[in-house]
């Protein structure tokens, strides 16, 4: 599954409303986002409605990938925003025919789930969220390499098998 780059408007400010639409989720799930991850802090107008900058909206795409793509906790997406920003690891743009835009799987198209797995199984290793040994971290990295082979089994398995359409 291979995620492309959303064009975000070149606006000062957007409605709760665009972001929805640019992050695909829901109001109250930014509005819950807004909560649990400070980073995440959209200023108020004097209406008192929420107005979100460029970068709210690439931190909210941040989040979102974190969540629902790398599988990340909150606590665990929280560490690793914290740790990216600590780090001087900001959210880059990525720069396309429609203007900029923010590329949800860390601006990289994965060619096949093997290459997902890899990126998703090396940024669970990067974040030591509930890993305590280095005999969990070689553990899972045998199991991410194992998932891999499997994988890459799999595929040469399908190319294979699938009948030529008449």
């Amino acid at each position: 599954m291979s995620y492309t780059a959303v064009a975000i408007p070149e606006k000062l400010f957007f409605k709760i409303g665009e972001v929805c639409e640019l992050a695909g989720v829901q109001a109250h799930v930014l509005r819950y986002w807004e909560s649990e991850f400070p980073m995440l802090a959209p200023q108020k107008n004097r209406a008192g409605q929420r107005v979100y900058r460029k970068r709210d909206v690439e931190m909210a795409l941040r989040i979102k990938e974190l969540l629902y793509e790398d599988q990340y906790t909150i606590a665990g997406a929280k560490k690793r925003l914290t740790n990216d920003l600590r780090g001087g690891g900001k959210i880059k743009p990525v720069t396309g025919e429609g203007g900029e835009g923010f590329a949800p799987s860390t601006l990289t198209n994965e060619k096949s789930p093997a290459q997902r797995l890899a990126r998703v199984a090396n940024a669970r290793l990067a974040s030591t969220d509930g890993i305590k040994t280095a005999e969990d971290r070689n553990a899972l990295r045998r199991l991410a390499a194992e998932l891999r082979e499997l994988l890459s089994m799999l595929e040469k398995e399908s190319q294979v098998s699938t009948p030529p359409k008449k």
